[in-house]
């Protein structure tokens, strides 16, 4: 059984950085991509950043590039998701997801873990 668990979410105040961590245990998570996705109330879900098996590729939705970065240390099966300069537009609850590389970004995840909460005060 493949289990996802997110961390480090918070309060911070506009401008400020948060680091989420998705520490992955069960199956291959080290083969396999990883992405965050958010959902802000009332709101579908939305893509965030994602990167492929060794970080080789990542990718970004357009409104976090220059300001959060995806990595992940294998050894330790656990991704991360470095905010930096974070807004208002950035609350939302963050999800971890995993699986087998299917040619997408946005869908076809095996794995979701259970979100963890990001406020971003003005």
């Amino acid at each position: 059984q493949v289990l996802l668990v997110e961390s480090g979410g918070g309060l911070v105040q506009a401008g400020g950085s948060l680091r989420l961590s998705c520490a992955a245990s069960g199956g291959f998570f080290n083969m396999w991509s990883v992405a965050w996705f958010r959902q802000a109330p009332g709101k579908e879900r939305q893509f965030v950043a994602g990167a492929t098996w060794n970080s080789e590729t990542t990718y970004y939705e357009d409104s976090v590039k220059g300001r959060f970065t995806i990595s992940r240390d294998n050894a330790k099966n656990t991704a991360y998701l470095q905010m930096n300069n974070l807004k208002p537009g950035d609350t939302a609850v963050y999800y971890c997801a995993s699986g087998i590389p299917n040619g997408s970004w946005y869908e076809g995840y095996d794995y979701w873990g259970q979100g963890t909460q990001v406020t971003v005060s003005s």
